[in-house]
C-alpha cells in the first residue's frame, strides 16, 4: 500500500540533506579556500606564490622573470657553479617526478653510487674522499632539496672562485651570508641555499 506520509518524510530528509550538501560545499568548497587564499596573498604574497627569485635575487611573483624557486632545488651544471646535491627525482630535479631511491643504507646500488659521486667529487674539488660530506654524495627523499651544507659548500668555494675570478675569501663570505641556522635555533642543521648562492656569486662577478 502507498505510504503517503513515509515519502513526505523521506522528500524531507533529502531536501535536509541537499540544503546541508549545498551549505557546506559553499562553506568549505568555495569560501574557506577563498579566505585561505586571501590571507595567504595579503600577508605571505611572495612565499604563497612559490618563494620566486629573479637572476639578480629580487622577489618575484611571474614565473616569467623567475630564475627558479629559493625552496625547490635545480640542476647546475659546469665548474663555474655551486652544485647541489644529488638527486633521484625522475632523471633529475624534476617537480613532477619527486621521490628518493629507496635504497637501503647497505644496498650495492647505493653503495656503488656514492663511490662513483666520491670519487667525481674529489677529482673535481681535488680533495680526499675522507673530506666529502655526506649531503654531497646521497639525494634528500624529495630529491628538490634546495640547500646543501656549509661543509659541501666551503669544499667547492675554492674552484668556483677560480672560475669566476674571484678571491677566496668573498666566497666564502658569500656562503656565510646565504647560510641560515637551525629553525627555531635547535631544528635541523645550518644550510647553504645553492640558488641564492649561485644568483650572489653571479653579482659579484659582475660587479
Amino acid at each position: 500500500m502507498f505510504n503517503l506520509q513515509g515519502v513526505r518524510a523521506l522528500g524531507r530528509q533529502s531536501l535536509a540533506g541537499l540544503r546541508t550538501l549545498l551549505l557546506f560545499t559553499v562553506v568549505l568548497g568555495i569560501a574557506y579556500p577563498l579566505v585561505v587564499w586571501g590571507i595567504g596573498q595579503a600577508a605571505f604574497g611572495w612565499r604563497a606564490d612559490g618563494s620566486l627569485v629573479t637572476t639578480t635575487g629580487a622577489h618575484t611573483r611571474s614565473f616569467a622573470d623567475a630564475a627558479g624557486s629559493s625552496l625547490i632545488g635545480q640542476d647546475f651544471k659546469g665548474n663555474k657553479w655551486f652544485l647541489p646535491r644529488p638527486s633521484a627525482a625522475g632523471t633529475g630535479y624534476d617537480p613532477l617526478d619527486t621521490y628518493g631511491s629507496n635504497y637501503g643504507p647497505e644496498d650495492p646500488r647505493l653503495v656503488k653510487l656514492i663511490k662513483q659521486r666520491q670519487a667525481e667529487i674529489s677529482a673535481r674539488e681535488h680533495v680526499a674522499v675522507s673530506a666529502i660530506p655526506p649531503d654531497a654524495v646521497t639525494a634528500s627523499a624529495s630529491g628538490l632539496d634546495p640547500a646543501i651544507s656549509p661543509a659541501y659548500a666551503a669544499l667547492q668555494a675554492a674552484r668556483v672562485a677560480r672560475e669566476h675570478g674571484l678571491t677566496l675569501t668573498s666566497v666564502q663570505r658569500l656562503i656565510k651570508e646565504n647560510t641560515t641556522g637551525r629553525a627555531l635555533g635547535f631544528l635541523g642543521d645550518p644550510a647553504v641555499n645553492v640558488l641564492m648562492l649561485n644568483i650572489a656569486i653571479t653579482q659579484a662577478h659582475g660587479s
